[in-house]
């Protein structure tokens, strides 16, 4: 009796162990198999443009690509590490972002056409990001969802609670 209450307790801990495992997401994983492929977003060369794009509010609103894109199902509820640029929706008292959409590139949802739905995910972030860091890329790291969002400037078909958020560096061995 005890060997089987060992084995229970073993196999118990293993789930634990497997469940808490965190897997490096790429962006490319999160569009089902057979999908459309995605548009190729024009690159932002010049960050100049950018500055201009930023402070001029007479242009259009950019249409998001795919609203309504298909997501894998098989994503929800792992604890993922994925990289990605922060538009900021919600500012606290302090100038630090909690809510954001996370997108794969820079220059996404700020007057160019956001990203397909299944390319976004919202993140909430307790401890949050500070807003004069948002040039870089960051990783975040929390438990994923496969759940819609909308905003005044994207619909996303994945949402995050971020355990962690920091610096994505460009020379580590993580960086993809």
């Amino acid at each position: 009796m005890r060997i089987f209450f060992f084995v229970v307790l073993l196999l118990s801990s293993l789930h634990t162990l497997y469940a808490s495992e965190l897997r490096t997401l790429k962006w490319e994983e999160m569009i089902p198999e057979g999908a459309a492929p995605l548009p190729t977003p024009e690159p932002l060369h010049d960050l100049n443009q950018l500055a201009d794009i930023l402070t001029s509010e007479s242009g259009p609103a950019a249409v998001q690509q795919q609203a309504n894109a298909p997501v894998v199902a098989e994503l929800d509820g792992i604890r993922i590490k994925l990289p990605g640029y922060i538009v900021p929706l919600t500012i606290d008292d302090n100038s630090r972002i909690t809510d954001f959409l996370l997108v794969p590139y820079f220059g996404a949802c700020i007057h160019v056409p956001p990203p397909p739905s299944n390319q976004i995910v919202y993140v909430y972030s307790e401890g949050g990001v500070a807003m004069g860091d948002i040039w870089q890329p960051y990783w975040i790291e929390g438990t994923l969802h496969v759940e819609s969002f909308s905003s005044d400037i994207a619909d996303t078909g994945y949402r995050a609670k971020a355990e962690q958020v920091y610096p994505y560096l460009f020379d580590s061995p993580e960086a993809y």
